[in-house]
C-alpha cells in the first residue's frame, strides 16, 4: 500500500514538473505572438504609447537573457559534473550501504544521469556519487 502511494506521489511530481515546463514555453511563445499581433493590428491613427510598447519591448528582453543564462548554467553544471567524474576515475572509494555492510573499490567508470553521476566500482558495484562516500588515492 505505501509503495503504490510513494509511486503516485513520485508520478505527480513528474508530471507536475513537466507541465510546468511546458507551460513557460508557452508563455514565452505566447508573449511573443501577442506583442507581435499586437503591433501588426494597432491603429495607425492612435499607436500604442511608447512607453508601454518600451515596456513590452524590456519585459521580452527579460524573459530572453533569462532563458540564455538557463541554458548557459545547464551547460555549465553538465562541463562541472564531466570534470569530477573524470577526476574520480582510478580512485578508491568506500561507502556503507543501507544495512550497514562496508564496500570499498576502484572507480572503472561514471555515468551521469539527470538524478547525478553513479561510479561503477571493478567488481560492478554501482554507488551515488554524493554524500556518505569516501574518496581516496589509489
Amino acid at each position: 500500500m505505501n509503495v503504490t502511494s510513494a509511486t503516485d506521489t513520485a508520478r505527480s511530481s513528474a508530471t507536475s514538473s513537466t507541465a510546468t515546463t511546458s507551460t513557460s514555453t508557452v508563455d514565452y511563445n505566447t508573449f511573443l505572438q501577442l506583442l507581435v499581433a499586437e503591433m501588426k493590428n494597432q491603429d495607425p491613427t492612435n499607436p500604442m504609447d511608447t512607453s508601454q510598447y518600451m515596456s513590452q519591448f524590456a519585459q521580452l528582453s527579460t524573459v530572453e537573457q533569462a532563458m540564455q543564462t538557463n541554458a548557459k548554467l545547464d551547460a555549465l553544471l553538465s562541463s562541472q559534473s564531466l570534470s569530477q567524474a573524470d577526476g574520480l576515475i582510478g580512485k578508491t572509494v568506500s561507502f556503507t550501504d543501507s544495512t550497514g555492510a562496508s564496500f570499498s573499490g576502484k572507480v572503472v567508470s561514471i555515468s551521469i544521469n539527470s538524478d547525478g553521476s553513479i561510479a561503477t566500482l571493478e567488481n560492478g558495484t554501482k554507488v551515488a556519487v554524493g554524500p556518505g562516500l569516501t574518496i581516496s588515492q589509489s
